[in-house]
């Protein structure tokens, strides 16, 4: 079976963000490539992918579109713990588990492969490239935790919001996604609140401050930075607990 130049597009991100982790063999890109076209999926915006309490049976891999992973309290109070890219997993290892301990929900339409647990273990178990890849991605999302709970738990207001600015632009960056000094910004004031702990009034200040300081462009869903060194001075910001340069030195 050889795939389409379509097919290859629609699961490059995948390939290239797997590859910025741990390089893969010829043979582990065509076997992922095939699962995740035959377990193409697509769901539309503000859906639940992944329940708090579901069972968990397969993993799913996104494609296109941004998600978040997120708690909510009994009150209706959310939090969003992180977001979820092009070419990241919803949680390789997570069918290890009994249940999901928090819920993932599409922030825009979204393209995603959905792989069974028995055709993931098949596929990891056949190539040590690809399985070290899926685990040092889980260990990137472990590090991306540590960042947010010292964001939410030291940084103040215009730190926490310039942070996860850097954070989305380096994430993007290793998958194409970023055009210059400029990306995609397709969620909400809400959303950056929820996932910055700030009431929707105080982020809408502090994103006005970054505004007014020339640090970020915030237009039209597209976020530019027209200084990035300044912006990462500004966040405390450095970009090493993503691991996606190995071997080579990270862009500033």
């Amino acid at each position: 079976m050889s795939l389409s130049s379509s097919d290859r597009r629609v699961v490059e991100p995948v390939i290239r963000r797997l590859s910025a982790l741990r390089p893969l063999s010829a043979e582990a890109r065509a076997s992922l490539e095939y699962a995740m076209i035959e377990g193409l999926q697509r769901a539309g915006s503000a859906e639940d992918l992944v329940s708090e309490g579901d069972p968990v049976d397969s993993v799913r891999i996104v494609l296109s579109g941004w998600l978040c992973r997120y708690k909510t309290l009994e009150d209706g109070r959310r939090q969003i713990v992180n977001f979820i890219f092009p070419g990241e997993t919803c949680d390789a290892h997570a069918f290890l588990l009994s249940t999901m301990d928090h819920s993932i929900a599409t922030l825009t339409p979204v393209t995603y492969a959905e792989v069974k647990r028995a055709r993931f273990e098949s596929l990891v178990a056949s190539d040590r490239t690809l399985a070290e890849a899926f685990w040092c991605e889980t260990l990137v999302n472990n590090a991306i935790q540590r960042e947010w709970a010292i964001n939410l738990g030291r940084r103040v207001a215009l730190e926490r919001v310039a942070h996860l600015f850097c954070e989305i632009f380096e994430r993007l960056r290793p998958v194409g996604m970023v055009d210059g000094n400029s990306c995609i910004m397709p969620i909400t004031q809400m959303d950056l609140a929820d996932a910055t702990g700030l009431s929707v009034v105080h982020l809408n200040r502090t994103v006005q401050e970054l505004r007014a300081s020339g640090l970020i462009v915030l237009r039209e869903r597209t976020l530019t930075i027209p200084d990035l060194d300044a912006l990462k001075d500004a966040a405390l910001y450095s970009p090493s607990y993503l691991q996606l340069y190995r071997g080579a030195e990270s862009p500033r």
